[in-house]
């Protein structure tokens, strides 16, 4: 057992853990944030995406020892004061799912990719940034839609134009 102590979605967190207790299971079944997906514990579908110390990691490979005194925020925390975050909104505003399943990760990774990359919002570069996210529903173009919406509303000082051939919904 091991004592674990971080800040997850703004709030101070302590318990005492099983050694190889991943990060996932450490926010589902100790903190009830089932937003974090579990798809696959082999860092392959992305459902369980979450931001450590501000970086998107798969959190199924991620022992929560390991990020204890580190800064978790998973999509439950994303919204603030009620309002959800411009990425959260723009994948309901663009319907950039399905059933939902990858949605929590996928807006992870996407939030992450926009706060390091604004302005790269060709098809390409967007598929790149998500790679490791998959969504078995959708067919990724509404997701891509989506990025280049959130990107828009986040970055209204950029004059961020989507491409021409892009389809906007």
């Amino acid at each position: 057992m091991m004592h674990i102590e971080m800040n997850v979605n703004g709030q101070p967190v302590a318990r005492t853990v099983e050694d190889r207790m991943l990060l996932a299971d450490f926010l589902r079944r100790e903190l009830g944030l089932t937003g974090t997906h579990i798809g696959c514990d082999t860092t392959q579908c992305g459902a369980c995406t979450v931001n450590l110390d501000g970086v998107a990691v798969k959190s199924c490979t991620v022992l929560a020892a390991q990020a204890s005194g580190g800064v978790v925020t998973t999509v439950e925390g994303l919204e603030r004061d009620g309002q959800l975050h411009p990425v959260q909104e723009a994948f309901v505003q663009c319907h950039g799912l399905q059933c939902g399943f990858c949605t929590p990760g996928m807006i992870m990774a996407v939030e992450y990719f926009l706060r390091e990359r604004p302005a790269a919002l060709d098809e390409e570069t967007i598929c790149t940034a998500l790679e490791g996210n998959i969504c078995r529903c959708t067919g990724y173009v509404n997701i891509i839609a989506a990025v280049r919406h959130a990107a828009q509303h986040m970055y209204p000082d950029l004059n961020l134009a989507a491409p021409a051939a892009a389809a906007q919904p």
